[in-house]
């Protein structure tokens, strides 16, 4: 399976937030186009780095690994999926950039975030969502959704395809589930979800059995192998260190 470039790969990651309005610039079609089209120019750099949740992270992997390009294709994958280059991010640089990103917008609650640095926590995307978004206020206010689909629906998340028709595709992927203390993923159920607008979509042609990425509504990409293990290892970690790890479990803090 060929790789598309990193900035592509981020697109594809990026857009169904941003169609929602939850984050980046508001052009979320030039985000479509972009990745749909695989092609890369400084418009879509530009793009990239109006994302302020996701772009200093890829900053920050890219300069703790030695990388010169934040959209590179190994940096993206670790930002949104996982893999080894997230263990070569020092600690402390790491605390500091959350320190100078988030500290004020957490006020009070900066403890409660810091304290998942020191046992495992590393700059990904899961971690952005079960470990930061919690003390900052993101799963309130006007969200269209309750906490709990929130926290479950801007994970990337795993399906594996039963079925395609058109613009929609039918998978199997497993929920998120609290009991009133911790996160779960709850048993494989199946779940619509969309892998283009009018025809204009990432993946293309799709065969029950294969396994595909999910941002919120959206099938960001196919699943290698090792990205599906890095993927559920990842998300397995994140959910770990908020269920156990911490002395303040920010789901139950905010579902509970």
């Amino acid at each position: 399976m060929s790789r598309p470039p990193g900035a592509i790969l981020f697109a594809r990651y990026a857009y169904a937030p941003n169609s929602l309005g939850y984050c980046g610039p508001v052009d979320h079609r030039a985000l479509l186009d972009y990745a749909a089209a695989g092609s890369v120019d400084a418009g879509l750099r530009q793009l990239a780095r109006g994302f302020e949740g996701a772009y200093p992270n890829l900053e920050l992997i890219a300069r703790a690994t030695g990388r010169a390009d934040p959209l590179d294709a190994r940096v993206v994958e670790a930002y949104w999926l996982g893999n080894d280059l997230l263990d070569e991010v020092d600690m402390r640089t790491f605390r500091a950039s959350l320190q100078q990103r988030f500290r004020r917008r957490a006020g009070t609650r900066w403890g409660f975030l810091a304290e998942a640095v020191p046992v495992g926590a590393v700059p990904n995307h899961a971690f952005h969502v079960f470990g930061v978004y919690p003390w900052i206020g993101l799963l309130n206010g006007d969200r269209r959704d309750t906490p709990l689909a929130a926290l479950d629906r801007c994970r990337i998340r795993w399906g594996q395809v039963l079925s395609a028709d058109g613009d929609e595709v039918v998978v199997r992927s497993r929920p998120l589930l609290f009991d009133g203390r911790r996160l779960a993923l709850g048993p494989a159920r199946a779940e619509v979800v969309e892998r283009a607008v009018d025809g204009v979509g990432f993946v293309g042609e799709l065969a029950a059995g294969e396994w595909v990425s999910l941002h919120w509504h959206w099938v960001c990409d196919r699943l290698t192998p090792r990205q599906l293990v890095n993927l559920r290892a990842n998300t397995l970690r994140q959910l770990a260190i908020g269920n156990e790890l911490v002395s303040h479990p920010p789901a139950a803090t905010v579902l509970g």
